[in-house]
């Protein structure tokens, strides 16, 4: 098992427990949550492998079914019902981190266009967390605050931008996942959001 690997049955666990408390929090039945823990944590590397022609990991990896049972148990058997607090909030913004460059690395792995390896670790990393808030009918948190896509998109350029310097993998992949960190982190700290769009009065 690589080091890679064990990070991304991480994120998906990482994934799987904010989805699981978010719709713990929407007062679900178990199988809604279930359902809305499996559709944070795996969608977004569904989409990816999709788009690469690839099988979706989760049909080929049986720890990754495991990492997302051990969420939604953990949240059930605590039964603690709150909004998602700072501690999720941290854990969501390293999974954040590693599904971004889990992302970019598989497609600059299998040799796609710079700007392709891009999209796909942000694709990768928003995609779960996006469909979970719109099933649970919530407003999508990467539509309108936390710079969510903005740190994905800044972790992924930095990976691409020390690949083609020739900078090995498992750096660029450190270097980028720090970016995603601390750029969501600073605007999270500092409240700072993209400009919105307002209507002309």
């Amino acid at each position: 098992m690589t080091l890679l690997h064990i990070l991304d049955l991480l994120s998906t666990f990482v994934f799987a427990l904010v989805g699981a408390r978010v719709a713990a929090d929407k007062s679900l039945d178990y199988g809604g949550i279930a359902f809305i823990a499996a559709i944070a944590s795996v969608s977004g590397g569904t989409l990816r492998n999709v788009f690469l022609g690839l099988r979706p990991i989760w049909i080929i990896d049986p720890w990754i079914i495991t990492s997302i049972i051990s969420a939604v148990i953990i949240t059930l058997v605590f039964r603690r019902v709150t909004h998602v607090g700072k501690t999720l909030l941290f854990m969501d913004t390293f999974g954040l981190a590693v599904a971004t460059m889990s992302g970019t690395q598989l497609a600059v792995q299998i040799n796609v266009r710079w700007f392709a390896a891009i999209l796909l670790g942000l694709i990768t990393a928003v995609t779960g967390g996006l469909l979970r808030d719109v099933l649970c009918q919530l407003e999508p948190v990467l539509l309108h605050r936390e710079t969510i896509g903005t740190s994905a998109l800044m972790g992924a350029i930095t990976f691409v931008c020390l690949h083609q310097l020739h900078v090995s993998q498992n750096l660029s992949a450190i270097c980028g996942g720090l970016v995603v960190i601390l750029t969501r982190a600073i605007s999270i700290q500092f409240d700072l959001h993209l400009p919105k769009f307002r209507k002309a009065t």
